[in-house]
């Protein structure tokens, strides 16, 4: 359709032109050489299509573009050269005739290459970019702004010296007139000119407009995947679509997102690594084991996923939220590594002064993770690991230790803690206590709703109890022995 329109604009304004510039064609009707000059391009235009498939389409990708531009440029120059066969032969013009119907063919058939090259660049790209396929970047390209001001000085040139022709041609008139031109006369120029203007313009608006779009396709292309990076998708990838600076710019891009993913993924390594490290240290001194840690995480992560399908949770429970509960869980109990082994250690109970000691462990927990936080900077996994060591011992009516908070004033990643910790506790042994059941401990749970644990984490629980089965059954003691 684009060739098409290019092809009637150029047989329209040939006709005109031609009729203006050239005293031969203008003993002829506008309508005849409207009528030649479509039978030409009609011929053009199905020639064109067999040397695109033979010289474009089965060419290395990489010329395609170039071809295209000389493909389509060498089908004006044909043009000129079939009518100026067709208007010798026919009707004796000299070879003028065909010269000065050459240069307005040339003006129209630079912008119309121009224009169609820039749409074959354009499709190629956007077939490269639906499929998430690269173009093969080669060392040398042509640079932009050497095309851009090729581009430039070609439409000067060929602007100004189609206007010369036609003010030579005026010029040479008036000077065989003898006395003052009439007013029609000098109408006739001033329409010769403003025609010229009307059709550069044109052409030159159609031009830039379809710059743009490619422009605009290839900025498109490389903001997508700088804001996706900049909300943390690290997998995403810019497409080089064109052998060019935006081509060698998507290239690079992907090379700084690769470079960041590697670094991205040694620091979450290193964070998991260190995690699992401090909550081992812990653990040496405690009575509960290694399987606590990795049963309690994970009863948080699969209570966090289904309240995320609650419309109340799903904006704080996003993917990344409940990949940091899960990573900063394990850190729940850091804090007991403050606590004397005299007390942490004792198999028998608490006195009450022996407890409040204990209790805090949740104070020497938050203030470890402050400490990191002054040197690394508050972030959403120190927040979370916070939180959760500072209060996971909080209960729903207020009961709770060590501020006594209530309701929704506990933090969510605390209240999922609470219930994680304690089914676990439940149905684990220890030197005080033998195991519960997972029927019995479930009847606890349920007995603390509104009391101890939040309602909707205790509904949580109830809809992927066996979830929980599952998890103590895949983690015990017993296997980690």
């Amino acid at each position: 359709m684009r060739v098409l329109l290019h092809y009637l604009f150029s047989v329209a304004a040939l006709s005109v032109y031609g009729s203006e510039v050239c005293p031969f064609m203008s003993e002829r009707h506008l309508v005849f050489w409207m009528t030649v000059f479509w039978v030409i391009f009609s011929f053009v235009f199905i020639l064109r299509h067999g040397l695109l498939l033979k010289i474009v389409n089965n060419s290395p990708f990489h010329l395609h573009v170039k071809r295209q531009f000389v493909v389509e440029i060498s089908m004006f120059f044909l043009v000129t050269i079939l009518y100026t066969i067709y208007s010798s032969l026919f009707y004796g013009y000299p070879a003028g005739s065909g010269a000065k119907v050459g240069l307005g063919c040339a003006l129209l058939g630079f912008f119309a290459a121009l224009d169609l090259a820039l749409e074959r660049e354009r499709n190629l790209s956007k077939k490269l970019i639906l499929g998430n396929e690269d173009f093969k970047l080669r060392e040398k390209y042509f640079p932009l702004p050497f095309k851009l001001t090729l581009t430039a000085a070609l439409t000067v040139t060929l602007v100004t010296t189609v206007f010369i022709v036609v003010i030579a041609r005026d010029i040479y008139l008036l000077m065989e007139i003898s006395g003052i031109p009439d007013n029609s006369y000098l109408m006739s120029m001033i329409f010769e000119i403003v025609f010229i203007g009307v059709v550069v313009l044109a052409e030159m608006i159609n031009l830039i407009t379809s710059y743009s779009m490619n422009l605009k396709l290839f900025l498109t292309n490389e903001n997508n995947a700088l804001y996706k990076v900049e909300g943390g998708d690290l997998d995403s990838r810019v497409v080089v679509s064109s052998n060019d600076e935006f081509g060698s710019m998507a290239m690079l891009t992907n090379r700084m997102i690769e470079s960041l993913r590697e670094r991205t993924k040694e620091v979450q390594v290193t964070q998991d690594v260190t995690i699992l490290t401090l909550a081992s240290l812990a653990e040496t001194r405690d009575n509960e084991t290694g399987a606590h840690i990795m049963r309690t995480q994970r009863y948080v992560r699969a209570l966090a996923e289904y309240l995320a399908k609650n419309p109340e949770y799903e904006d704080f429970l996003t993917e990344s939220n409940i990949d940091l509960l899960f990573k900063s869980a394990p850190l729940h109990d850091i804090g007991k590594v403050g606590v004397r082994d005299s007390i942490l250690l004792k198999p028998g109970k608490l006195t009450n002064e022996e407890f409040e000691e204990m209790k805090r462990h949740t104070e020497y927990g938050k203030a470890a993770i402050a400490e990191g936080e002054k040197i690394l900077g508050t972030n959403s996994f120190l927040g979370f690991a916070g939180e959760i060591a500072y209060t996971h011992h909080e209960k729903w009516d207020g009961s709770g230790y060590p501020r006594g908070l209530g309701g929704e004033d506990i933090p969510l990643s605390g209240r999922l803690m609470a219930l994680a910790d304690v089914y676990d506790a439940l149905i684990s042994k220890r030197v005080y206590k033998e195991a519960f059941s997972h029927e019995k401990t479930k009847e606890i749970i349920i007995q603390g709703r509104e009391k101890h644990f939040d309602p909707s984490v205790v509904d949580a629980f109830i809809g992927i109890e066996q979830t929980f089965i599952d998890i103590a059954a895949n983690f015990s003691d017993k296997k980690r022995e």
